[in-house]
C-alpha cells in the first residue's frame, strides 16, 4: 500500500526534568502519545515506532518559564500518509444508495458518496442487503464485508477521515481486479498485512523514505491546533 512507509528520523524529544529519570522509558512514552495521529511533522499518522539509538542519556536543557530537556533519538517510524490520486484497499462496513463507508487499516474511516461511484455500478438491494453490482460483470459485488480498492481524493488530517473515490476502471471490489486468487485467500492475505505491517517495521521489510533532519516533537503543534 503505498501510503505506506517506513522512515528513518532523527528526533528531538521535549522531556520534562521529572522524566529525566528514566530517558528512554520517558522517550517511548513521549512517541507513544502520537500514536494514531497526524503529526505535521511526520507528515503522516504514526503507526508504529522503534526507537534505535538514544546518543545521550542527559539531553540539553531549554531555558523558559517552562524548562524542558530536549533529547536527541533516532528511530524507525511507520507513517500513514494518504496523498490524492493513492491507492487505499480497505473493508467496507456500510453501503447505502448514495455512499459506501469504508475502513481502512483498520482505524482510518473513508467515505465514497454517489458522484465518485462511476456510473457502471447501480445501488440494488439483494436478498435484504444494500449492494452496488456491475452492470458489465454481475460478479462485481461491492457489500459489507467486501474489501476494495480506492483512490484517495482527500484526507481529513484532524479526523484522519479518507474521502475516496471509485471512478477508475482499476478500483472496485478485490476479488474481481485479483481475478486469479479466490476471495478467502484474498482476505486471510489482507488481514495477515494488515495484522503483521507493525512487525516489518523491526525487519525493514517496508520500503520506505529517510527523514533526516531533526524534529521537534508534541508541544508547538499541539498549541498551534488548539488555537485554531
Amino acid at each position: 500500500m503505498e501510503a505506506l512507509k517506513v522512515s528513518k528520523a532523527n528526533l528531538v524529544v521535549y522531556l520534562h526534568p521529572s522524566k529525566t529519570k528514566a530517558v528512554p522509558d520517558s522517550v517511548k512514552q513521549e512517541l507513544s502519545s502520537l500514536l494514531f495521529k497526524f503529526s505535521e511533522s511526520f507528515d503522516g499518522v504514526l503507526l508504529a515506532y522503534e526507537v534505535v539509538d538514544v546518543p545521550s542519556k542527559r539531553g540539553k536543557i531549554l531555558s523558559g518559564l517552562n524548562p524542558y530537556v530536549g533529547v536527541r533519538v533516532s528511530a524507525k517510524l511507520l507513517l500513514f500518509s494518504p496523498k490524492p490520486d493513492m491507492y487505499l484497499e480497505g473493508k467496507v462496513v456500510k453501503v447505502a444508495e448514495e455512499s459506501i463507508h469504508v475502513v481502512a487499516l483498520g482505524f482510518s474511516a473513508a467515505i465514497i458518496t454517489q458522484e465518485d461511484i462511476r456510473d457502471e455500478f447501480e445501488f440494488k438491494v439483494k436478498h435484504g442487503k444494500e449492494v452496488f453490482r456491475s452492470k458489465l460483470n454481475k460478479l462485481h459485488i461491492i457489500k459489507v464485508g467486501s474489501l476494495i480498492r480506492f483512490v484517495v481524493k482527500s484526507f481529513d488530517e484532524e479526523t484522519i477521515h479518507i474521502s475516496g473515490s471509485l471512478i477508475s476502471p482499476t478500483t472496485g471490489s478485490i476479488h474481481v481486479l485479483n481475478k486469479n486468487l479466490p476471495e478467502t485467500v484474498l482476505t486471510n492475505r489482507k488481514q495477515r498485512e494488515n495484522e503483521g505491517i507493525i512487525e516489518e517495521l523491526h525487519s525493514g521489510a517496508v520500503d520506505g523514505g529517510e527523514i533526516s533532519d531533526d524534529y521537534h516533537i508534541l508541544r508547538k503543534s499541539k498549541r498551534k491546533r488548539g488555537h485554531h
